[in-house]
């Protein structure tokens, strides 16, 4: 499919953003944990789930409000923009030498500005594409998301290992510049997308309407938005069901690198393993939005989550070694892409375009929440028992939820399948 000069665009912010998620699903929970000295392997798992929780709780709660105010004409790519460089910045930041609790209290505020400003840019797709095209672009943003994101986590790697022995450099400060990289990187492929992006659907402004009046219009606005998504039985059963099965997927993701470390797996491996993970996920998403098209996107996302729940048995049940890390790794690229590119396109088709940011809020809502569900029952599970294992395995009761509920959505009559 050959793509406009907008949605490639588009896509390449994922490529961006991409960079610093993966650097913060293995590096940073490393890092966390070197300078986190004397700590549990229990304590270290529960710091980091409950890091998580924190973030995805304020972007949840800020979202919806946020995203409604958004969908004025003109509004989005300003917030797009506030919430980016917040990210941004706070990403340099991290570069800084400090203690456990002051970078953990940075690594929350800058995924808070990260997550904010894909959620607008999850409300993009419906500017710069058509439904038809929906789940081909939105997949390819993954797609790619994943593949280049390897770029600088590599150059970071190679500095991580070799900076000790080629620049003299300790490996902790080695770290450290890995932030400075993907930051630059992330700049690098936002600034087309800041360039080029046009709101297509927005809300119109009234004349002299006043920036009081707009707050107050967007919360009247956001309780038209929960009866309309009360009303409509297709679009609350799919959310219902997203909120339960999104919750395994970004549980395991943000969890794998600090679970794998508590075991004892050496750091080289897990990383090795995660990038491992995107290269295989490259080829899958891209196969997932072509499936979709053939057989249904509710049914490839219903297969990803069937899928899901061997991933968590098996974390659970039998990941002790490094082998087992990179079995679990290629097993979660096969899936990962797939079902969250198909999720964000499956939901875009079903709301009102010119209400998007505010619809995206809500399945922010949704997918924020079932985060911080999934992290604090592992945060949870695992300080009661003491035993990691039963805090993965936990979060497969959430995933059967969502299963059933796709279930029910695929029988509805009128459900877009």
């Amino acid at each position: 499919m050959r793509y406009t000069r907008l949605e490639r665009n588009w896509v390449m912010y994922d490529v961006g953003n991409s960079a610093l998620v993966l650097l913060s699903t293995s590096v940073v929970p490393i890092y966390f944990n070197a300078i986190n000295t004397g700590a549990s392997s229990a304590e270290l798992v529960t710091a980091w789930a409950n890091a998580q929780t924190i973030a995805s709780l304020v972007v949840a709660l800020l979202m919806p409000i946020l995203g409604s105010i958004a969908d004025f004409a003109g509004n989005k790519i300003k917030f797009f923009i506030g919430s980016f460089f917040t990210g941004l910045v706070l990403c340099f930041a991290q570069a800084l030498p400090m203690g456990a609790l002051p970078f953990l209290v940075i690594y929350v505020l800058c995924t808070i500005g990260l997550n904010s400003s894909m959620t607008f840019y999850d409300a993009m797709l419906c500017d710069i594409t058509d439904d038809e095209r929906m789940d081909a672009v939105s997949s390819s943003g993954y797609a790619w998301g994943y593949v280049g994101s390897t770029i600088p986590f590599m150059l970071c790697l190679a500095l991580i290992f070799l900076g000790p022995s080629l620049l003299g450099l300790e490996t902790l400060v080695c770290t450290r510049l890995s932030f400075v990289i993907t930051g630059i990187w992330w700049l690098a492929f936002t600034l087309p997308l800041i360039r080029t992006y046009r709101q297509r659907y927005a809300k119109e402004r009234r004349p002299n309407q006043t920036a009081a009046s707009i707050v107050a219009e967007t919360f009247v606005g956001l309780k038209g938005t929960v009866r309309a998504i009360l009303s409509n039985r297709a679009l609350l059963v799919f959310m219902i069901a997203f909120f339960f099965y999104i919750d395994g997927v970004h549980t395991v993701i943000a969890m794998a690198t600090s679970y794998g470390s508590a075991l004892g797996i050496d750091s080289s491996q897990l990383i090795l393993a995660l990038l491992v993970t995107q290269f295989v996920a490259f080829p899958s998403a891209i196969i997932y939005g072509r499936l979709a098209g053939r057989v249904g996107t509710l049914k490839m996302i219903t297969i990803a989550v069937l899928a899901y729940v061997g991933i968590v048995t098996f974390a659970a049940f039998f990941l002790q070694s490094a082998v087992e890390f990179w079995i679990l790794a290629i097993l979660v690229g096969l899936f990962q892409g797939g079902v969250q590119a198909l999720s964000r396109s499956y939901f875009g088709r079903l709301i009102p375009k010119d209400r998007a940011n505010e619809y995206y809020g809500f399945f922010d809502i949704f997918g924020r929440y079932a985060s911080v569900m999934g992290t604090l029952l592992v945060s949870v599970v695992t300080s009661l028992t003491h035993d990691p294992s039963l805090g993965v395995l936990s979060i497969g009761i959430l995933l059967m939820l969502g299963f059933v509920m796709l279930v029910k959505l695929s029988r509805m009559p009128g459900a877009a399948v």
